[in-house]
């Protein structure tokens, strides 16, 4: 029964990600198997493995390795790098964690998955040693999201902090300095006047994929589906109010409208936003890719800017999607592994390379500012020059996300349940489909 249990818990949570774009939107799913072998000519190199369901971090661990070999040559490594489907990767590495025999030596977790590897005893490697003594110097509401007991099992792959891209040319248009907008209330009405002088809405508000409006805009009021001790609080005064505002911008202030495709990563959504349909996008830094490779028409009218904040003051980011890279305790090279791993995404190359090749914001902030990083590329050359900046004044105003077993559960309710009724039929109040949807998950938390 608890192997059954397992594989339903699978199956849902692949229904969640893929309402959510895939794996938190960090990059596309690989939808086959492939895999990689460096130093494999390096007589007496010291075999690591490594699986993921990202094909394009096989590239940054490729480069990884190639450079480790070069610097280390008294100890080399011959890195096997696999990627697979999203489910299966994830089902194979839990399956070979219980069972105790199969597992690779480092592995990806998507956030959404991460909390299933955390149960009851971890089977992972802490990191505590190579990541505590950079604590001053990365985000560190990025690294708890894979901790537990003071323990860090997952170094993550990049901030995700949230911004809004505005769309200079729409903005102009309508007579709207966009660095005049600093709180909602202040993105309401020059919403207004973007309706009023253009063809375009202000925003779009999504019904399949919480992680580009809700999610962000409850994490920055300092909420989220869960408090700290693992209560549903999702029928709180701060969502209900916050459902009710995303509500308002459609059918209120007539500044929004539904999402094209229901989400923002969608060839509907990607065709509408070309067209000049809407004057911003609420997403993560990583949607800059989305940007240059399915709206290319867009380069040179976007700029990136802060969230508005709730009030005057509060915080104006919060960080969304992700994936944790760990080290299991199946690893016969467990000290290398970890070493390697570190040097991976934790070194100060290793960041600056989430970046260059990844186009990620790396978790350490303080390569932010460095030559490398600064140098010019073709996220610059779309978005302009003050990417980091922008991320530099909101650094400090990413909260914690709290994740437990059943956040999938809440995720489902929201795309599935909530934002429809809500948003698209106006069936339900924000109130009465909060309730509902915890109410229901509530029944199943006891019932487990």
């Amino acid at each position: 029964m608890k192997k059954v249990f397992v594989l339903f818990l699978f199956a849902l949570m692949s229904m969640i990600l893929m309402a959510c774009g895939g794996e938190g939107g960090d990059s596309k799913e690989a939808t086959a198997d492939e895999s990689k072998v460096i130093g494999d000519d390096i007589e007496g190199a010291t075999e690591l493995t490594y699986w993921t369901f990202v094909g394009q971090h096989i590239d940054l661990f490729e480069e990884a390795a190639i450079r480790w070999n070069e610097e280390n040559p008294d100890r080399p490594i011959k890195l096997i790098a696999e990627a697979y489907p999203f489910d299966q990767m994830h089902n194979n590495l839990l399956l070979s964690l219980q069972s105790g025999k199969g597992a690779p030596d480092i592995s990806d977790i998507e956030l959404g998955r991460f909390a299933n590897y955390l149960q009851g005893e971890p089977q992972l490697e802490p990191m505590n040693e190579y990541v505590e003594p950079l604590l001053d110097q990365v985000i560190q509401s990025r690294f708890e999201i894979y901790a537990k007991d003071d323990s860090y099992y997952g170094i993550p792959t990049h901030v995700g902090a949230t911004v809004m891209y505005y769309n200079t040319e729409i903005m102009e248009e309508a007579g709207v300095d966009i660095d005049s907008i600093k709180t909602w209330d202040d993105f309401v009405e020059a919403g207004k006047q973007v309706v009023e002088e253009t063809d375009s809405v202000m925003w779009n508000v999504g019904t399949t994929d919480w992680l580009m409006d809700y999610w962000p805009m409850i994490s920055q009021q300092g909420t989220d589906m869960f408090n700290e001790n693992g209560d549903l609080i999702v029928d709180s005064e701060k969502h209900v109010e916050t459902l009710q505002f995303l509500h308002d911008l459609i059918y209120e202030h007539e500044i929004a409208e539904i999402t094209p495709g229901g989400m923002n990563q969608s060839e509907e959504f990607y065709g509408y936003m070309s067209d000049g349909g809407a004057a911003t996008i609420l997403a993560p830094i990583w949607y800059m890719g989305r940007f240059i490779d399915s709206m290319p028409e867009l380069e040179g009218k976007i700029a990136i800017r802060p969230l508005p904040a709730w009030e005057e003051g509060g915080d104006r980011t919060a960080g969304m999607g992700g994936t944790g890279t760990v080290v299991t305790n199946q690893s016969e090279e467990t000290e290398l592994a970890k070493e390697f791993l570190a040097y991976v995404k934790l070194s100060e190359e290793g960041s600056i390379n989430l970046w260059k090749v990844l186009g990620f914001d790396p978790p350490r902030w303080d390569v932010w500012e460095s030559d490398p990083v600064r140098e010019d590329n073709k996220y610059y050359q779309y978005f302009g020059d003050g990417i980091f900046d922008t991320l530099l004044e909101v650094k400090d105003e990413l909260n914690n996300l709290h994740l437990t077993e059943y956040t999938p559960d809440i995720v489902t309710e929201y795309n599935t349940n909530i934002a429809e009724s809500v948003l698209r039929q106006q069936s339900q109040t924000p109130e009465e489909a909060l309730k509902q949807a915890a109410e229901t998950v509530r029944s199943s938390m006891e019932n487990n």
